[in-house]
């Protein structure tokens, strides 16, 4: 069963008044991300790894030097989709009950988090991502290169930003940090967010 790559949670000029063209959909989502959709279904056509579900590939193949390819590919289709459900029009702020709690209480406060969480954005060398994630109950903030993502590691995904160039380079240049202060500000889904938290894994 070939892997199949998700539809957009919004239509790609959804985020126009809040900082993301189209045109970043159109590259990103529309090539970027089906690129690795059409990379991971060829590498893994006519192998054990074709009928397992995403996870379990990212975990297999993370643990594999021989299926870095495939890791990288995984990773990425996997990251992707969880990013898009990271944003919404009019997202951002903070968020309220028990995910507001949880920050205050693993964080000191949520101005502390989010300090934490553009530091980690911002200084992430090169291609890679920023993640809020839970650790065993508790709240951290981490940053992963490349392709990896918290699955890989054993920690639980609440929230992730891109940090790839391909990311922000339509909507922002080279201005990293515009582009993590504007996804504060205006675009994380706090609904997902605190799904996620709840959500069994």
């Amino acid at each position: 069963m070939a892997f199949v790559q998700p539809p957009l949670p919004f239509a790609k000029d959804a985020l126009e008044a809040y900082g993301m063209k189209a045109e970043t959909f159109e590259y990103h989502y529309g090539k970027h991300h089906a690129a690795y959709v059409t990379n991971l279904n060829k590498l893994t056509e006519g192998t054990d790894l074709a009928d397992k579900s995403l996870e379990e590939v990212i975990k297999i193949s993370f643990t594999d030097p021989s299926k870095a390819g495939i890791f990288n590919n995984a990773a990425q289709v996997w990251n992707h989709t969880f990013f898009w459900n990271c944003l919404k029009p009019a997202g951002g702020g903070a968020p309220t009950g028990d995910l507001a709690a949880r920050i205050q209480k693993d964080f000191g406060s949520f101005e502390k988090f989010a300090e934490e969480f553009s530091t980690a954005a911002t200084t992430q060398f090169g291609s890679g991502w920023a993640w809020l994630v839970d650790d065993g109950g508790t709240l951290k903030v981490i940053k992963t290169p490349n392709a990896e993502n918290p699955l890989a590691h054993g920690k639980k995904a609440l929230l992730t930003l891109d940090v790839w160039e391909h990311a922000y380079y339509i909507d922002f240049k080279n201005a990293r940090p515009g582009f993590i202060k504007n996804f504060m500000e205006k675009l994380v889904n706090w609904d997902f967010v605190a799904h996620n938290l709840t959500a069994a894994y």
